[in-house]
């Protein structure tokens, strides 16, 4: 699984809807739908903001690894 399938499944799994987590990120809905469906890239930053929200490391979020560990903390 890759970083789109990722935080696509990652978002389902939450009961989130695309407008919800295009908010958090600072994005409009058509441009987070865009990121889903590999139109535009999804900004480092706005991944990491991803893997803060859903306390999911980033080698997880990118698809690096299967194993779910939290987010660092600093």
């Amino acid at each position: 699984m890759d970083a789109i399938e990722r935080i696509r499944s990652l978002r389902e799994d939450n009961d989130k809807s695309q407008t919800e987590i295009a908010a958090l990120i600072h994005v409009g809905q058509k441009t987070y739908s865009d990121y889903e469906t590999r139109k535009t890239r999804i900004p480092v930053e706005s991944l990491i903001i991803l893997a803060k929200y859903y306390n999911i490391d980033m080698n997880y979020i990118c698809g690096i690894t299967n194993e779910k560990k939290s987010f660092p903390k600093r």
